[in-house]
C-alpha cells in the first residue's frame, strides 16, 4: 500500500482538481430541454450517446440478464424473480446516457479515456447516486455503456445511477481487461463518479442529496469494497457514503484462486485465465502464462477472452470444461511453485481483505451458502475481518451465483423502497 499512496501523492494535484471540479451554472435548462448534454466546457464527463428507454413497456430488449442458459430454461424461481426487479412502481422513462470521461493509470501515471452509462429518471430530479460496479462480463457488448443494465430499474425509483465499463472495455475494449486489479478498478470508479458529478452540477438531473449508495455483485461486489476504501480512506468522503451494497464478492482473491486448485473444479472455466493474465499483467509480473496455463489455453487467450466478443456464457462452451487441471499446468497447479507463489502475492495484494481497513459506512454483505462460483469462505472471512463494523449480513441458501445475483439486486431494490416509504 505504500507504493499506492506514493502515487496517489503525486497524482494529487489533478484529483483535486477533479473533486472540486464544478459544472457551469445550467439553471437555464429544463428537463424538456438536453442542451446541457452538450455544454462540456465545465463538466468532466462528455457524452456521446443518449437514448430514452421506456420501462412501461417491459424488460427492455438489451438488457443484460445476469443468468446461463441452464439456469435461465429450469428454474422458475429466476424468472420470478427477473419479474420482480422489473415490476417498478411508476413504470416510468430512463434517460440513458453513454460517456466518457478521463482517468489515470497507475502504473505509470498516464492519463486515458474510460467509458460508461449514466442513467436517469427522465423528467424527473434524481434524489441520489447510485455507484453500480458490474459483475464478470466477457463480450464488450455486455459492458454497461452498450446495453441497458439490470440496474437500470432504480432509476425509475428516483436513483441517478453510475456505472463504469472498467479499464478494457467499453471505448477502452482494444487493451487487456486488468481483471481483479483492485486498486486501479476502483481508482478508475471514483473518477468517473467526481466526472459525472460535476457534469450534472447545476443541471435539472443534479440529484438533491450529496451522499451516495454503492453496489455491486460478484466481481463488482469487490470493487464496491474497494471503491469504499478509496472514498474513505484516499479521498476523506467517508460522510459522503449513505450506504454499500456488496454481494457475492471475491473478497480474498486468493482464497478463490486455491478453492479452483482445491476442489479441482471451476464453474466458469473463463475465470481461471481471466484471472492469471490480470495479475500477471496488472501488476507486471515476470511470468510466462504458458508456465500456468495449459498450451490450448494460452493459444485461445486473444482470440476467445481478449478479443471481447464471446460473453462468460459462450466462453464456457468454448471451453468446454469445468476441471481446473484441464485449464492449469502441473506447474500451475501446484500452489508451491514459485510462479504460483508470485501470483499469490499478486492475488493477496488485490485482495480487499488484505487491506489495513474496516469499513466505515454502513454496509449490507450478501452471500450464497450454495455460491458456485465465489465461494462462500470468502464473506466468512469478511465477517471475521470485519467483525467491528457496520455491517449487516445476509448469508442464505439463495442458490447458484448466478440466481443469487438476481436476488442480491431485488433485495437492493426492494431495501431502497422501504427506505423511500
Amino acid at each position: 500500500m505504500n507504493k499506492l499512496y506514493n502515487k496517489l501523492f503525486i497524482l494529487l494535484p489533478a484529483l483535486s482538481c477533479l473533486m472540486t471540479l464544478s459544472g457551469c451554472d445550467r439553471g437555464q435548462y429544463e428537463f424538456e430541454s438536453w442542451e446541457w448534454l452538450k455544454d462540456t466546457s465545465g463538466s468532466a464527463f462528455q457524452a456521446y450517446s443518449t437514448r430514452v428507454t421506456d420501462l412501461s413497456k417491459g424488460i427492455p430488449a438489451d438488457c443484460l440478464i445476469p443468468v446461463d442458459e441452464t439456469t435461465k430454461t429450469t428454474s422458475t424461481t429466476v424468472n420470478v424473480l427477473v419479474s420482480d426487479i422489473f415490476e417498478v412502481l411508476n413504470k416510468g422513462k430512463v434517460l440513458e446516457i453513454s460517456g466518457k470521461y478521463e482517468s489515470f493509470s497507475l502504473k505509470d501515471f498516464s492519463r486515458g479515456w474510460l467509458s460508461g452509462k449514466v442513467l436517469l429518471p427522465k423528467d424527473r430530479r434524481p434524489s441520489r447516486y447510485i455507484i453500480v460496479n458490474h459483475y464478470t462480463i466477457g463480450a464488450n457488448y455486455e459492458a454497461p455503456s452498450n446495453i441497458f443494465p439490470i440496474e437500470g430499474v432504480l432509476c425509475d425509483m428516483g436513483y441517478a445511477l453510475i456505472c463504469p465499463d472498467y479499464r478494457g472495455y467499453g471505448i477502452d475494449a482494444h487493451n487487456i481487461h486488468p481483471y481483479l486489479i483492485m486498486d486501479q478498478t476502483a481508482f478508475d470508479v471514483c473518477m468517473m463518479y467526481f466526472a459525472v458529478k460535476s457534469t450534472l452540477e447545476g443541471t435539472p438531473y443534479q440529484p438533491v442529496h450529496d451522499d451516495i449508495y454503492i453496489m455491486g455483485f460478484s466481481q463488482g461486489g469487490a470493487v464496491t469494497m474497494a471503491v469504499e476504501y478509496y472514498l474513505e480512506t484516499i479521498f476523506g468522503l467517508r460522510n459522503r457514503i449513505r450506504q454499500v451494497f456488496a454481494g457475492g464478492g471475491p473478497y480474498d482473491v486468493r482464497e478463490t484462486y486455491s478453492n479452483f486448485i482445491n476442489t479441482n473444479v471451476v464453474n466458469i472455466a473463463p475465470a481461471v485465465p481471466l484471472v492469471v493474465q490480470g495479475m500477471i499483467y496488472g501488476n507486471d509480473l515476470d511470468i510466462d502464462m504458458g508456465e500456468i496455463l495449459e498450451p490450448w489455453v494460452c493459444e485461445k487467450m486473444d482470440e476467445w477472452i481478449n478479443s471481447k466478443n464471446y460473453s462468460v456464457d459462450q466462453l464456457r462452451t468454448l471451453m468446454g470444461t469445468t476441471t481446473t487441471s484441464d485449464l492449469l499446468t502441473d506447474k500451475g497447479m501446484d500452489q508451491t511453485s514459485d510462479e504460483v507463489s508470485e501470483l499469490y502475492k499478486a492475488m493477496t495484494e488485490n485482495s480487499i481483505l488484505a487491506y489495513n481497513w474496516s469499513p466505515q459506512a454502513p454496509v449490507y454483505l450478501f452471500h450464497s451458502m450454495e455460491d458456485n462460483v465465489v465461494p462462500f469462505v470468502n464473506a466468512a472471512k469478511a465477517k471475521n475481518k470485519w467483525k467491528d463494523a457496520n455491517i449487516q449480513y445476509n448469508f442464505g441458501y439463495y442458490g447458484t451465483h448466478q440466481s443469487a445475483t438476481l436476488r442480491f439486486i431485488y433485495t437492493v431494490k426492494t431495501w431502497l423502497k422501504n427506505e423511500g416509504e
